[in-house]
């Protein structure tokens, strides 16, 4: 199994490639590689990012993951649970 991904951009790189993310959680490849572009994931994707990772090799993303990943390594609460 891969390792958990920290960050939005690494979420997309464990996909492989934005089409794969974007065929697997249900939107259009436009709107992932905006996804992408701005590090942040629209709430309303998140249970279909999260279906999309138990169904492939990329390990422990939940909702507390994606949103530790939107708010970043450097916020207070990332990094009071570090």
């Amino acid at each position: 199994m891969a390792d958990t991904p920290k960050t939005i951009d690494a979420l997309f790189e464990a996909f492989g490639s934005i089409k794969h993310f974007a065929e697997l959680v249900g939107c259009g490849y436009e709107a992932a590689r905006q996804m992408k572009r701005r590090g942040s994931i629209p709430v309303q994707y998140w249970p279909a990012v999260v279906v999309a990772c138990e169904m492939t090799d990329v390990s422990a993303v939940d909702y507390g993951a994606l949103a530790r990943m939107t708010l970043g390594e450097e916020h207070p609460a990332n990094m009071a649970a570090a």
